[in-house]
């Protein structure tokens, strides 16, 4: 009976063979492939559109749901027909039909619209993002919600289980000013069918 090889060391009269120049190629042509894989499954990605309902990410969405003839912003917050003004206060003059229930008392229109361009939100770090990619300044404080938006969890997504989605956007649901959701009044509840009455015709 042979010997057992110990572990880490060779006995005497046992041989190694290196790998083959075949061998060895092939390992490298496969370690090389692995590593192009991402790049070339990035590149068969569908890219994103850069238009209207795609995000810098690829994401597809809806239009945000603005008022009606409200945006773009800028249409009165030019710095002329509306002078800038940071002052925290109660609005009165123009969107006074806005209720803030959101967070803490002391937030208000510039903690999420930016002040100089209000055509675009703002994030924490001062980074302006538009509309379209409000999820990203909702995920700030709602990062767990923003997480199972992201892979389907929560909120609406429509398309393409393996292909193209439009994904709804939270303010398509949400309020952003009062974002809890109303009470619904019950609906009553369905008649058993052995108490529904057969009318004429035999329509029930």
């Amino acid at each position: 009976m042979a010997p057992a090889i110990q572990h880490g060391s060779l006995l005497e009269g046992d041989t190694v063979s290196p790998l083959s120049t075949r061998s060895r190629s092939l390992a490298w042509g496969l370690c090389f492939l692995l590593a192009l894989a991402p790049a070339a499954l990035r590149a068969q990605a569908p890219a994103p559109t850069g238009g209207e309902g795609s995000t810098p990410e690829g994401i597809q969405v809806p239009k945000p749901p603005f008022s009606e003839g409200i945006f773009p912003c800028t249409n009165c917050h030019d710095g002329k027909t509306v002078k800038l003004n940071t002052q925290r206060r109660q609005l009165k003059d123009m969107h006074d039909d806005i209720v803030l229930k959101h967070g803490p008392a002391s937030r208000w229109c510039l903690d999420c619209h930016d002040a100089k361009d209000r055509d675009k939100l703002h994030l924490v770090s001062g980074e302006k993002i538009d509309f379209t990619v409000s999820y990203r300044l909702c995920g700030q404080c709602h990062g767990d919600k923003y997480r199972d938006w992201r892979v389907g969890v929560h909120g609406k997504r429509t398309g393409h289980w393996n292909g193209q989605k439009q994904y709804l956007l939270c303010v398509n649901c949400h309020n952003p000013h009062s974002p809890h959701f109303r009470p619904l009044k019950p609906m009553p509840p369905p008649v058993p069918p052995q108490l529904i009455q057969a009318t004429k015709g035999g329509a029930r």
